[in-house]
């Protein structure tokens, strides 16, 4: 993921309290590396959890919760209510399929290079269009986004895939070549 200075909030870190602070504590809790309910206060074990999300996205590992490990927090939901969108009730690997599709499409040259710009590329996800991107993704999504991100493609890299029973654009059909299914989903290049 790209990660950019684009948040203007001051870092949070151990000692700080408030809404925000619980607000990224729901979110670590969400992406399992917080096994504790949120309570608004920035102690050990929320500096432990930024550090372990800050290891895994590739992130400078302080446990602070700077500009680029808040945008990375943004980032990891946006692909997580696509997940939750588009695949919840398929398998696991089929929703870390959707992940990578994501993914795969930020490394191509054919779409745009940043997670907003895959998500809210016009008719790129049906979720975004029938309001399923707005339901709270649960932590099987999050655990999607975070295994896609560390490597994992069930799609073989694919940067498109669809139900044929029923996607109803032609566009699809005619313009993309099936590499595999998993669940419900064809996926394809």
């Amino acid at each position: 993921m790209h990660t950019k200075e684009t948040q203007a909030e001051s870092p949070l870190q151990t000692g700080d309290q408030g809404e925000h602070v619980f607000q990224v504590q729901e979110k670590l809790t969400l992406m399992g590396y917080l096994d504790t309910a949120p309570t608004g206060y920035f102690g050990p074990l929320t500096e432990e959890a930024v550090r372990g999300l800050q290891q895994d996205f590739l992130l400078p590992v302080t446990g602070v919760a700077g500009a680029e490990t808040l945008y990375q927090l943004d980032e990891v939901e946006k692909m997580a209510k696509i997940v939750h969108g588009e695949a919840r009730g398929e398998s696991y690997e089929g929703q870390v399929a959707v992940a990578a599709v994501i993914k795969n499409r930020l490394h191509s040259p054919e779409f745009p290079s940043t997670i907003d710009g895959v998500l809210f590329q016009t008719n790129a996800f049906t979720a975004l269009m029938d309001g399923q991107y707005y339901l709270t993704p649960d932590y099987v999504a999050y655990h999607a986004v975070k295994d896609a991100w560390r490597g994992w493609d069930p799609s073989y890299g694919a940067v498109y895939y669809y139900n044929p029973e029923i996607a109803t654009s032609s566009w699809i059909f005619e313009n993309t070549t099936p590499k595999h299914t998993i669940g419900s989903h064809l996926f394809a290049e």
